[in-house]
């Protein structure tokens, strides 16, 4: 029997829970033709929100086209044209002669190599004269809206972990490329999305970068424990097991309703369980999920200097004036300016994230109750 949970790739169908609000904003967003940036921790289920959103759409309205573009290995703005090009081409052709007519069509400036792949007809990948996109890329970046009003059709771009565009040589001028083209597309619309909260934030809410009012900002929230112990508890009557209300809240309160976790710590608890669960095998579970990534935490912790470890036990001993004489001297924080120096790295480094001013938290919610486990246990 397959097991009722997801965790490490797109949750799809049944396991694709609550989201109803964003569901609908997002998808009211796409069908208006607004640009949406869309932010949130990593494994907080940005990319299955999204994949949703174009599945309900493309069902209802099969003139609409959905690109998705993950641009996690994505270094340079070479790959950035190159693979949206793939991409878009991809999803507007039919046959091995519609790509090849549609490339020659709307790629008038250039003729790019196309290779084939030997077993799928549709797997290509192009070889574009970088000298040439480099000094005028205007019919790449105009790519969505040209193909859109010649086809008759509303074309979303969705690109993931957009936050890469980072590593460019030049990512301010590449904003400005974007910014001037794609502000003016009519039936194109972008959906950008990614887990760096802060590299994200100046982008798109900085009044002096180019990107700055792009589109409409939407903040992923955690699902709410109400509907996390409904989920679990249909999953578990579906396969024939019991679980409680009340065991079914408390995995997703372990895990503090942290969507991947709560997924994760649910199916080691099915797993485990015969027809019922107990309240034993829900502590086991979770002292196995801690278990399992200890040698990960281990590894994180090491690598971090011991003043920002120091602010992180501060973080689980729940202290709220972290800038105050007493935290800095408990600590060892050595100064208040210091201890603002110490959260912008652990921001940097997606240790913890501060989505409210002044309450900074720990993202990974299992890494939090192994510091806890190692620093506090007995204390």
């Amino acid at each position: 029997m397959e097991t009722p949970f997801v965790f490490g790739k797109l949750a799809t169908d049944r396991n694709f829970t609550d989201r109803v609000e964003e569901l609908h904003h997002l998808k009211q967003n796409f069908l208006s033709g607004i640009n949406t940036i869309l932010i949130s921790p990593r494994r907080w289920g940005k990319s299955s929100l999204v994949k949703r959103t174009g599945e309900e759409i493309v069902k209802e309205n099969s003139r609409i086209k959905i690109i998705y573009l993950d641009m996690f290995n994505i270094r340079t703005e070479e790959d950035f044209y190159k693979t949206l090009s793939e991409k878009i081409f991809k999803e507007v052709s039919g046959k091995m002669e519609d790509l090849i007519a549609n490339t020659k069509r709307f790629l008038k400036q250039w003729t790019p190599k196309i290779t084939f792949s030997p077993d799928a007809q549709k797997e290509f990948s192009f070889a574009l004269n970088w000298s040439e996109i480099k000094k005028q890329p205007d019919e790449i970046l105009n790519l969505p809206e040209t193909i859109a009003i010649e086809k008759n059709y509303k074309i979303i771009i969705c690109i993931d972990e957009f936050q890469n565009f980072s590593f460019f040589d030049n990512p301010l001028a590449f904003q400005k490329k974007i910014r001037s083209f794609w502000q003016t597309h009519q039936h194109a619309a972008y959906c950008l999305y990614g887990s760096k909260r802060h590299m994200l934030m100046e982008a798109f809410a900085s009044s002096d970068k180019p990107l700055y009012k792009f589109g409409d900002l939407m903040f992923l929230n955690k699902i709410t424990e109400e509907y996390w112990w409904r989920f679990i508890k249909e999953r578990f009557t579906a396969t024939g097991k019991t679980i409680t209300k009340k065991q079914a809240s408390r995995i997703a309160s372990l895990v503090e309703n942290h969507p991947y976790y709560v997924q994760q710590l649910a199916q080691m608890c099915w797993l485990r369980s015969g027809k019922k669960v107990s309240d034993k095998i829900i502590d086991e579970a979770l002292e196995s999920l801690v278990l399992q990534l200890s040698l990960l935490f281990q590894t994180i912790t090491e690598a971090l200097p011991t003043s920002q470890v120091n602010f992180l036990l501060a973080l689980i001993d729940g202290v709220e004036k972290l800038t105050s004489k007493n935290t800095v001297s408990t600590y060892h924080l050595n100064s208040s300016s210091n201890v603002i120096r110490v959260k912008n790295a652990l921001i940097n480094k997606e240790v913890i994230d501060e989505q409210i001013p002044g309450k900074p938290e720990i993202l990974d919610t299992v890494y939090k109750r192994w510091l806890e486990n190692q620093y506090r246990s007995g204390q």
